[in-house]
């Protein structure tokens, strides 16, 4: 390995501004995938990426969908005897709203100094255009060097994945012949710290809902009406304070029927890492954290199920008074899944609770916005034996195993639809302000996601297919 990776590394590094300016270049695209007003910006994102991609020796173009395009490239060996990497991420972005958060304009990226040195500012930057960079990076640095890749290479990059990945399954099922692969390679995680790396195993899945609660045809008079008629904001408030008990556990009835506990051994593993939880909870300006009582902070976070309001709407909210009682009140939930949950149960769980409370006199409307279940990937694989190879050069020290409480839902899809086992080799921090203002990527985790995705090339040119393919 070191000899096929030493002068990449090199080169990384007489590249590293440039590669920097590339990201940059890519960030200042707005591709606000779930807003319309930025679907041209979308499109240009994806239009950019398959540009690059065609730079680096692959057969590149964008495959249309009902919504944004997906980004499908080929380079590598074309013969069957030689391994098939397929690399997936996304080139959409959350909204950026609340625009007055930002220190800095969130489509005009920036380099700031921070702890680790020098870090760059903007929408996208670690979640997932930084991230998707390390892996494209990381090639144009081997074909600089090498003339081409170790493996047959597939990469993927959709335009819809912060709002549910609605196209992509039908994708894959169509293309199922051209996409299948021996691994999928995915970086959209994290590690524990800048100098500790970590491969992502465990998963939470998620269930997400618009609940509305109708109650009169027209908002009314608080003062006529007022103690006569059912107010749907009281009633949505109750019905959303009634889910959780005191110690912090979903109320849902059968919510923890099917939930995997963790085994001894992973708990074992977990509580060898140290956690600096008020650092943590600094991030947030808190000082104490909440939750389903008798869990440790990474049990909560990895493998406890949760049921968090994410938004609440309804009646007058804008300046001076106006009593009304409204015609009806809204909220969006979103449900963390763990292993053994099955999102068709929860989601019926939650449409029975909300159903079987609804007092008379009101309607409710629940708009189920998507489910996926949790995702444990296989940890014996001879790729993942190969990342942590990669991972130890570059870091000087072995790997984590981790969970994660985000959900990745394309981990299920490639493994339904494609047969895969999926390798997450991601790199950003607990700190990185993904969906928040201010969303950040420090430089020193962006070159180390690079070389850790080259070291990951070389350790695999390195090793037999017949010992990849056991």
């Amino acid at each position: 390995m070191k000899e096929s990776l030493e002068p990449v590394l090199e080169r990384i590094g007489q590249d590293f501004d440039a590669s920097t300016q590339r990201l940059l270049e890519l960030l200042a695209i707005p591709s606000v995938g779930t807003d319309p007003a930025h679907h041209a910006d979308t499109r240009r994102a994806a239009s950019w990426l398959k540009d690059y991609l065609g730079t680096l020796g692959f057969e590149a173009g964008l495959r249309e969908t009902p919504g944004h395009p997906i980004v499908v490239a080929h380079a590598g060996s074309k013969r069957a005897d030689v391994p098939h990497l397929l690399y997936y991420g996304h080139y959409d972005v959350q909204p950026a709203d609340p625009l007055e958060l930002w220190q800095t304009p969130p489509f005009e990226p920036t380099l700031v100094e921070g702890t680790h040195g020098p870090r760059v500012v903007a929408r996208g930057a670690v979640d997932d255009k930084g991230q998707v960079m390390t892996f494209i990076q990381a090639m144009a640095a081997w074909r600089a060097v090498h003339g081409d890749y170790p493996a047959r290479i597939t990469i993927l990059l959709e335009g819809e994945e912060e709002s549910g990945s609605s196209n992509l399954s039908a994708f894959l099922a169509e293309h199922a012949d051209e996409l299948r692969a021996d691994v999928c390679v995915i970086s959209d995680t994290g590690m524990l710290a800048v100098d500790k790396p970590a491969i992502t195993y465990m998963l939470r899945g998620l269930a997400y809902f618009e609940v509305t609660i109708w109650g009169p045809r027209q908002d009314l008079h608080s003062g006529i009406y007022g103690g006569a008629v059912p107010n749907p904001i009281n009633v949505l408030a109750r019905l959303l304070a009634g889910l959780h008990d005191a110690n912090g556990r979903v109320a849902i009835p059968g919510f923890y029927d099917d939930v995997v506990e963790p085994s001894a051994e992973e708990l074992a593993g977990w509580a060898g890492i140290a956690v600096d939880e008020q650092g943590f909870l600094a991030e947030a300006g808190l000082t104490e954290s909440s939750g389903e009582a008798g869990r440790t902070l990474l049990e909560r976070v990895w493998s406890r199920p949760t049921c968090d309001v994410n938004g609440i709407w309804g009646g007058y909210t804008a300046e001076g008074a106006k009593t009304v009682i409204p015609s009806h009140a809204s909220a969006k939930m979103s449900f963390r899944l763990v292993p053994g949950q099955e999102p068709e149960k929860i989601v019926s769980a939650v449409r029975a609770y909300f159903t079987e409370k609804l007092p008379s006199g009101c309607r409710l409307d629940l708009k189920e916005m998507g489910a996926s279940p949790a995702i444990r990937v296989a940890t014996e694989s001879a790729f993942l034996q190969l990342a942590r190879q990669a991972l130890s050069r570059v870091f000087d020290q072995k790997p984590v195993l981790i969970g994660c409480g985000g959900s990745i839902p394309v981990v299920g899809a490639m493994k339904s639809l494609l047969g895969l086992e999926s390798l997450l080799l991601g790199f950003g921090l607990d700190d990185d302000k993904v969906h928040g203002p201010n969303e950040k990527f420090e430089l020193v985790c962006y070159r180390r996601g690079i070389e850790a995705h080259a070291a990951f090339l070389a350790a695999l040119a390195a090793t037999s297919v017949d010992a990849i393919k056991r």
